[in-house]
Parts: structure tokens; C-alpha cells; sequence
């Protein structure tokens, strides 16, 4: 009797185990190999991080109307955030500065789960995301090697963001790019977990741990899925462009402020 309820008790336990690790996350990690947690104040971590400074080419492919500066008044880490702040100055064409920072070279990921707490700003004219772009592009030049939004906001529609994925076959340019949005009432006003689970199936989109968006694999080659290959992060507040100022920009209405509370990258684990 004894050795049934043990028996019994044991694989009552294996499969509650079980149960646990997929709710966890199979088959990503539980620990985060690598992140930043943004905890010493200064400027961002140059061991993680790199500068984009300028407009770019075209502002950035988008027609936007900042130069992103490496500039302590436009980004810093206070109180345990990644402050980014998008500010009214003149410098040639431009009439905003603000930052982008990025991880290549220094945070290249293949497949894994890639997740964000953030809260955007409110102001019009504001183009906040954390996205992704592939290291060595083997495919060809935007967008044939693919890019990965995880998290996408445009000022003047505060309550709703976007998760999206670029690639040869689907992208901005023909406008049939894969992207899905949600509604948020609280974007703007509070911290939202932003992720997205990739694998060499497929790549999902999380909204506090809510799926919204699913993109599969259709293994048709690299026009539909270029996502083998790898990607870092970037974190930036553009102002205005194609999409972000298409409704104007309110440039009375700045200063406005990105914060990030961490950016982790949680490893893939094939099953064996």
C-alpha cells in the first residue's frame, strides 16, 4: 500500500514538474543569458551598447526629423530605467535630438526569447520601439535579412501598440508587412511587458504575457523566413517619419521620455 501511494505521489509530482517547466516558458531558459536591468545610474553600459549618431540615410530610411545624440541630456539611466528623451534642438536639417542605442557587436542573438518592460510616451509625433535587425544581413539589405519589431508605438494613437515582422516577401514597402496590434489603455501611463518567443518555427508576440501575434515558418526559404540567422536589439524614440508624424508633430508638447526597466534575452533550448 505504502509503495503505491508513493508511486502514485511521485508521478502526481513528475507531472505536476512537468506542468511547471512549460508553464515557465519551454523551451527558453528560465535565466536570462543575457540583459540589463539598467540599475547604475550614468549613461548606458558600453560593454552592452553602442551609438547611433545622426539622421541617417533619408532619417533612417523613414523621413524622420531627429539626430540621435550620445548626449547625457538625451539618454540616461536613473532610478533603475533607461531614460531616452526626445528634445526641441536644432542641428542642421533636424530639428529634434534624441537616441538610439543598439547591441551589435555585443548582444547577437539566434532564436530565444527577447523581452522588454517599457512604458511610452504620449506626445504626437513620437515613433518609440524596441525592435531588431540581423548582425551580418546574409540575405541582402533591408529587407531581404529581416527585422523583428517587438514593440512599436506611434504617438498619435497612444492606447494601441504593434508587434511586426519585415522580410523579403512581406515588408513596409508593399505594405503587407506581418504585424499584429492591441489595444493598451495604460501604455503610456504605466510599465507593460513586451516579448517575443523565437524559434526555427515560429515567431510569437507577447503583450504581458497575452499572445497577439503568431508568425510560422513556412519553409519556403529565406523570402518568407530570413529568421536563422543572427539579430541584436535596438532601443530608440524617433520623431516624426513616414508612420510616427503622419499626423503631425507636437513639438510644443516635448520633452517626451522613453523608459525602459530591463531588456533580456532568454536562450532557446531545442528539445534533445
Amino acid at each position: 500500500m505504502k509503495s503505491t501511494a508513493y508511486l502514485l505521489l511521485s508521478v502526481l509530482f513528475l507531472l505536476s514538474c512537468r506542468s511547471a517547466k512549460q508553464l515557465s516558458g519551454e523551451p527558453f531558459s528560465n535565466k536570462p543569458a543575457w540583459s540589463d536591468e539598467f540599475n547604475s545610474d550614468g549613461m548606458p553600459d558600453s560593454s552592452k551598447w553602442q551609438f547611433d549618431i545622426g539622421m541617417g540615410e533619408n532619417g533612417w530610411g523613414n523621413n524622420e526629423k531627429q539626430y540621435y545624440v550620445q548626449d547625457q541630456k538625451n539618454v540616461s539611466i536613473e532610478n533603475g530605467f533607461l531614460k531616452i528623451t526626445a528634445t526641441k534642438e536644432q542641428q542642421g536639417k533636424a530639428a529634434f535630438h534624441s537616441t538610439k542605442i543598439h547591441s551589435k557587436g555585443k548582444g547577437d542573438f539566434l532564436y530565444g526569447r527577447m523581452e522588454v518592460r517599457a512604458k511610452v510616451p504620449t506626445q504626437r509625433g513620437t515613433w518609440p520601439a524596441v525592435w531588431m535587425m540581423p548582425s551580418k544581413s546574409v540575405y541582402g539589405g533591408w529587407p531581404k535579412s529581416g527585422e523583428i519589431d517587438i514593440m512599436e508605438h506611434v504617438g498619435f494613437d497612444p492606447n494601441v501598440m504593434h508587434t511586426t515582422m519585415h522580410m523579403q516577401a512581406f515588408n513596409g514597402m508593399k505594405g503587407n508587412h506581418k504585424t499584429a496590434s492591441k489595444l493598451i489603455p495604460t501604455a503610456t501611463s504605466a510599465f507593460h511587458t513586451y516579448r517575443v518567443d523565437w524559434t526555427p518555427e515560429y515567431i510569437n508576440g507577447y503583450i504581458d504575457d497575452e499572445l497577439f501575434f503568431t508568425y510560422q515558418n513556412p519553409h519556403t526559404g529565406s523570402e518568407e523566413w530570413p529568421f536563422d540567422q543572427e539579430f541584436y536589439f535596438i532601443i530608440n524614440l524617433a520623431i516624426g517619419g513616414n508612420w510616427g508624424g503622419s499626423k503631425g508633430i507636437d513639438e510644443g508638447s516635448l520633452p517626451a521620455e522613453l523608459l525602459v526597466d530591463y531588456i533580456r534575452y532568454y536562450p532557446y533550448l531545442p528539445k534533445k
